[in-house]
């Protein structure tokens, strides 16, 4: 059995550790309401452009034949790719960033031939993916320090040139998408080329007729499919962030309760211990005095 000392040593230190997991824990709740908050007001507004972009494509025709009305519509055999992967920087967040890194990997080994790219946004993704030996070709670092629509915006203009000059044929996102403090779901979805509205079911964009577009269709489009994968790609990062602060707060809730236990349980020791101790001095106290009479 442990001495009292080390078993009062062992108390103090899980102690201090249940203060700081306790701290975590309402740091990230008080940051995972205003994050929420984001990505609910968010989420309508993603949802709405992409309904109108599918409107719009929907009524213009192909400027020439075989050709698509936008660069980033146009379809080719996929030969190269890209993922973007959006993990989280820290970590204390239960299994988070091994889904989201789990699942780009399958996605890596999954295309076989395919040449696979990767651009990383948040540290354990790279980290991950670098100890793999995965093809990073751009990281964007400390992306979740002040998120705003303007970190999204940069990934957007490095990525869309490259799509249209070739270097990928298609972009994928792999993300957590944020359903409660509990409850992350691992999404995969693709950003490059944009789906074919042609393809969707019925209802799922709104009707041509439904729009009077000003100056033109296709003076719209070209503002309004770049602006779509800019607001794509944020509503990820608020989907990422989101998550991790409700995984966190989880994952630092349980780490207390936990500490809270084994509090208990090495207190219930320690008394244990030092009853053992007080009866054994009691014993040899007894016997010493029994000796002195003889």
């Amino acid at each position: 059995m442990p001495s009292l000392k080390a078993i009062r040593k062992r108390i103090a230190s899980t102690k201090a550790t249940q203060k700081i997991t306790r701290a975590m824990k309402m740091v990230a709740g008080a940051r995972l309401t205003r994050a929420q908050q984001r990505i609910v007001a968010m989420r309508p507004y993603a949802v709405k452009t992409g309904e109108v972009l599918q409107s719009v494509v929907r009524t213009v025709g192909p400027a020439e034949e075989n050709e698509p009305v936008h660069p980033l519509l146009a379809t080719r055999p996929e030969r190269r790719t890209l993922l973007l992967v959006f993990s989280a920087d820290r970590g204390l967040c239960g299994a988070l960033n091994t889904n989201v890194n789990k699942n780009a990997e399958r996605f890596w080994r999954e295309k076989g031939s395919i040449d696979v790219s990767f651009a990383t946004l948040g540290r354990k993704g790279r980290e991950f993916l670098t100890r793999r030996g995965g093809k990073i070709v751009k990281d964007f670092p400390r992306v979740y320090d002040g998120l705003d629509l303007e970190k999204a915006r940069l990934a957007s203009r490095w990525l869309v040139p490259r799509f249209e000059r070739g270097e990928f044929d298609s972009v994928y996102l792999v993300y957590n998408e944020f359903k409660s403090a509990i409850t992350q779901k691992v999404t995969l979805e693709r950003l490059l080329p944009l789906a074919d509205p042609a393809s969707g079911k019925s209802g799922d964009a709104l009707a041509p007729n439904d729009f009077i577009y000003e100056p033109d269709r296709r003076a719209l489009l070209e503002r309004l499919v770049p602006m779509y994968v800019e607001i794509t790609i944020y509503r990820a990062l608020l989907e990422s962030q989101a998550s991790f602060f409700g995984a966190q707060m989880t994952a630092m809730d349980a780490a207390t309760r936990n500490a809270k236990d084994m509090i208990s349980r090495l207190t219930l020791v320690y008394n244990r211990a030092r009853q053992a101790a007080i009866t054994k001095e009691l014993m040899e106290i007894i016997g010493g005095a029994e000796a002195l009479k003889d």
